[in-house]
């Protein structure tokens, strides 16, 4: 459930966690999972044809217009609920910029998202299967139904991506520093998502699944 307290802002709980509060109801959890899913195609994959710069972001009220378009159950939409959804977003998937939104990753479309590089850990993890780890430790890693290399911030949060696909994926450990020097920049784009156009060869190992237990 979506609400919002007039004192703390929005939040997805019942009360407000900060001061307890009920506050305003804005979206049930249905509708928040809805519109969740229909802003990743719009923003994600251009779907409907968004005006969208090169830097992904599209106006809120052409995505509310969008929304509204195509589906007539959700005729009360509004900007502050794009907002509400952007702000408590566990992942940091999107970003508000003025009366602008984007999605910060999982794009299939190619875009210069002009992400920071600072502050990127010497380490970042990326899963994958036990099929494809050797000819990945060959090549290297390239995007494949996504426009950029997404990797994970943890061993943890990339066993978690890779388990979407198989039960027992295999991690590879990234040297961040190792990709800077060798001139591939990495940029953040969620809270625990980074993105790559590439990273070479010499810059993975499998890693040691005993030194991150």
């Amino acid at each position: 459930m979506m609400k919002e307290c007039e004192a703390h802002g929005y939040y997805r709980d019942e009360i407000c966690p900060v001061c307890g509060e009920p506050g305003k109801f804005l979206m049930n959890d249905s509708e928040v999972e809805r519109l969740g899913r229909t802003i990743a195609g719009i923003l994600r994959h251009g779907k409907y044809g968004p005006d969208m710069d090169d830097q992904g972001f599209v106006s809120m009220r052409e995505v509310v217009h969008i929304i509204k378009e195509s589906n007539n159950r959700m005729h009360w939409l509004r900007p502050h609920h794009i907002i509400a959804l952007v702000e408590t977003d566990p992942k940091g998937r999107y970003q508000t910029s003025g009366d602008m939104v984007r999605a910060t990753y999982g794009h299939s479309i190619p875009l210069d998202l002009e992400l920071s590089t600072d502050d990127v850990p010497s380490k970042l993890f990326f899963p994958t299967t036990a099929e494809e780890v050797n000819i990945i430790l060959e090549t290297g890693l390239l995007p494949s139904d996504r426009s950029m290399v997404h990797l994970s911030l943890t061993y943890d949060d990339a066993m978690t991506a890779g388990r979407v696909r198989v039960d027992d994926p295999v991690i590879l450990e990234i040297d961040a520093d190792a990709a800077f020097d060798a001139g591939h920049d990495i940029g953040k784009a969620g809270k625990t998502v980074f993105l790559a156009k590439q990273i070479p060869p010499e810059c993975l190992s499998i890693a040691d699944e005993n030194e991150y237990e």
